[in-house]
């Protein structure tokens, strides 16, 4: 044995009361009948998938509030980490990829209008991200404290929008408009934002932190695109065309908003980097 293995763990703090594993391991509730083998498959993708976003909420919210407070550098690691959540949330579809459509179809019918449109954190770190699809809300308002944190969200500034007030209190020209709109609408792209990225890219030393925060945001921009294409080919591959379950139009839906991006003028300033070129 071991030397100094602890053995009398009675009246201790073992590893499974640390993690609530009796509670989380019993949180698997297939309601096909009879249990269809790969409904256990289906659940803990979902419950998996939610664990992760729970922290790149917690994530999201401690690098929000370190740009709010104009500590750019700091909030570098925390960022870091969200692209790697996202990575491992989009290697898990290739977990649920393994499902048929025959193997699906035949539980598929005990979710009712159960649906991924109804995650509540889903929703919450698109708010956070700036993606403010509104008309959402109401999926929530049948539980009345996640539709007030949502709806607080949805009205409160995005990652996005504590950077672009950072930029503006270090004096660079953010237009006013910009500052000042409904947050409760999406970001439309703006020339007087991708003006003052493209003066950040076309001399980076001058203002390095803000250049690699520009570059951290595109990092979780691809990855959040990246994941909702692989949302889209997984629910191709299962259920095709059929209408979502939740109500959506399916992969339909996922179709018109996979390629959106959530930074708008850190994509486009990418054309308008360096000098211009004038054809000859």
């Amino acid at each position: 044995m071991t030397s100094g293995l602890v053995t009398d763990l009675h009246g201790k703090l073992d590893y499974s009361t640390y993690l609530s594993l009796r509670e989380l391991l019993s949180a698997q509730r297939p309601l096909s009948s009879p249990q269809h083998h790969d409904e256990m498959l289906f659940i803990i993708q979902h419950q998996t998938t939610e664990l992760w976003f729970k922290l790149v909420i917690h994530e999201l919210r401690a690098a929000m509030a370190m740009v709010a407070a104009d500590q750019l550098e700091p909030s570098f690691k925390i960022l870091a980490r969200v692209k790697h959540i996202q990575q491992q949330l989009l290697g898990q579809w290739s977990v649920l990829a393994t499902l048929t459509p025959t193997e699906y179809v035949q539980f598929r019918h005990v979710l009712g209008p159960a649906s991924g449109i109804q995650s509540h954190q889903n929703r919450m770190i698109e708010y956070l991200l700036g993606n403010r699809e509104a008309r959402f809300l109401e999926v929530f308002r049948h539980e009345p404290q996640i539709f007030g944190a949502l709806e607080a969200a949805l009205r409160a500034p995005s990652l996005y929008d504590e950077f672009l007030r950072h930029l503006a209190r270090r004096g660079m020209a953010i237009p006013p408009g910009v500052l000042s709109r409904d947050l409760t609408k999406q970001h439309e792209p703006d020339e007087g934002v991708l003006a003052v990225f493209k003066q950040i890219y076309d001399d980076p030393h001058k203002c390095w932190d803000a250049y690699e925060m520009c570059e951290k945001l595109v990092d979780i921009d691809e990855a959040a695109m990246l994941w909702r294409y692989r949302h889209l080919k997984v629910v191709q591959r299962v259920i095709g065309m059929k209408r979502g379950t939740g109500g959506t139009a399916g992969a339909a839906y996922l179709r018109n908003i996979f390629d959106r991006p959530l930074f708008p003028e850190l994509w486009d300033v990418r054309t308008a980097v360096g000098p211009e070129v004038h054809p000859s």
